[in-house]
């Protein structure tokens, strides 16, 4: 049996690239989703890879979801979180709650896996960040803000993992051909390609191998890093 990987949010977009990419690497991956059951169902019976619904803003639900992964099918080695939503507004209209829910959701995964990854002296800790927490975006202050803590985050662990053989990195995507994206009106597709110096939307599977790569044994001696994966539309 292969490593055990923990992808938050991983039976739907880009989760769910990452989530079938790190099973045909070899690794035992369980998937968190929210509330869609039907698609977790789906994601299941098509990849054979376990879901596990709870909320990922709630850290007694992710530590009780964590200790049921780790009695199925072992400790967790990699994780990789993924989960996020988004609550868009102007700033000046923004809600008390739109503001909560999306910093929540967003930095609320990590802590309960810490501790065995530092008994067990390996560990692969992987974010999904975005493209807007380096650049910010307009109507997204909640957004960029936790996508920004999430490269503060893995810049802070790498520092203190790094002498337990444990790594943490980060992925920022640009803007990536989901459901999502696919889903809003073609002319904002386009004139959000029209920014992308690669002229193209990236692919989940994109993103899916930066993360399989930043896992592996070979990525070792990378740490408090940040892959852009962006069409060269933004530098850091």
């Amino acid at each position: 049996m292969g490593r055990v990987a923990l992808v938050t949010g991983g039976s739907r977009g880009i989760g769910e690239a990452i989530s079938k990419a790190l099973k045909a690497e070899g690794y035992e991956v369980a998937a968190t989703y929210a509330g869609n059951d039907e698609k977790a169902a789906a994601f299941t019976k098509e990849t054979g890879i376990k879901t596990y619904k709870w909320n990922v803003a709630d850290y007694e639900a992710s530590a009780a979801g964590i200790a049921k992964v780790e009695a199925d099918l072992g400790p967790i080695e990699v994780v990789v979180a993924n989960a996020g939503i988004t609550r868009d507004a102007p700033f000046h209209r923004m809600t008390p709650e739109q503001w909560k829910e999306v910093i929540e959701t967003h930095l609320n995964t990590l802590h309960p896996v810490w501790p065995g990854m530092r008994e067990r002296k390996f560990g692969r800790v992987i974010v999904i960040s975005s493209i807007n927490g380096q650049k910010g975006q307009f109507a997204q202050v909640n957004y960029a803000a936790t996508k920004a803590g999430d490269l503060g985050i893995v810049k802070s662990l790498a520092q203190e993992g790094a002498r337990a053989g444990i790594t943490a990195n980060a992925v920022c995507p640009g803007y990536i051909a989901t459901e999502m994206v696919m889903a809003v009106p073609e002319k904002v597709r386009e004139s959000i390609i029209a920014q992308i110096p690669a002229g193209r939307l990236g692919e989940p599977e994109e993103i899916a191998r930066c993360v399989v790569f930043l896992a592996s044994d070979d990525a070792g001696f990378i740490n408090g890093s940040t892959i852009s994966a962006n069409g060269a539309q933004f530098f850091v």
